[in-house]
């Protein structure tokens, strides 16, 4: 029987979704909590492999339970055992055939920023606070360069090592409320750290370091060295995942 969840999490105390030896990480937990239900080893695969400290509000899962389990009733298990930063908000069944990293038409990132001068003692951790005013007529400016299908190797992260570096972009945009500004984005896939260099990036533009036109001409490089370091982890979300 193969089950499809969603989940949240908020990813401070982790070392991201994937296992990783001596290290503590959202797929470890939602293994050892299946273990403990169905005593003995269930694998799960997800739609994305988020990094350390970035949150999820939409991740997809799945996994082949051993024998027959009401979602609802699986999902009010999992609950139960996983630590109150990882839920579980959807539960059901699926076609053998699912996966959700290759069946995933399209995933959606919201990376938040805090735009004022003093820090927040409730945003620190979910947010990338930058104290100096942003343009947001221009960071949009900059946002709408990358719709569409072009090389992100100049955003990719160092060391990377993905057959091919071409993304198609099919949403980019940022909106504020009050001091808060959220940039979304929606591709068919993300290399690792694109999201955070993009942000990186147009932040720069807000600021005024670099025109959207300049974003533009390093965008075509595809040089990593010329390109800002990614935005911290903190401020990113895995939103959504389109099937």
């Amino acid at each position: 029987m193969l089950i499809r969840i969603t989940l949240e999490y908020d990813g401070c105390a982790y070392c991201g979704w994937q296992v990783q030896s001596g290290r503590d990480s959202i797929q470890a937990r939602v293994e050892d909590a299946l273990k403990r239900i169905f005593s003995e080893p269930i694998r799960v695969r997800a739609a994305g492999r988020t990094d350390a400290g970035v949150h999820a509000r939409g991740q997809v899962a799945a996994f082949r339970l051993p024998r027959r389990f009401a979602p609802s009733e699986l999902m009010r298990a999992l609950n139960a055992l996983l630590p109150p930063d990882i839920a579980v908000t959807t539960a059901s069944s699926a076609e053998d055939s699912f996966d959700p990293r290759r069946d995933a038409r399209s995933r959606s990132y919201e990376y938040r920023v805090l735009n004022q001068p003093i820090r927040s003692a409730l945003e620190f951790r979910y947010s990338w606070l930058v104290r100096e005013p942003l343009n947001l007529a221009r960071m949009n400016e900059a946002a709408a360069i990358f719709i569409g299908e072009h090389d992100f190797a100049s955003m990719r992260s160092l060391g990377s090592n993905e057959k091919t570096t071409v993304r198609r972009v099919v949403a980019s945009y940022w909106r504020r409320d009050g001091t808060l500004l959220t940039y979304r984005v929606e591709a068919t896939a993300f290399l690792r750290h694109m999201v955070r260099t993009m942000v990186a990036a147009m932040v720069d533009a807000g600021r005024g370091a670099v025109t959207p036109q300049e974003l533009e001409q390093l965008l075509v490089s595809c040089n990593r060295a010329l390109a800002p370091a990614p935005a911290p982890a903190c401020g990113l979300y895995l939103v959504e995942v389109r099937y």
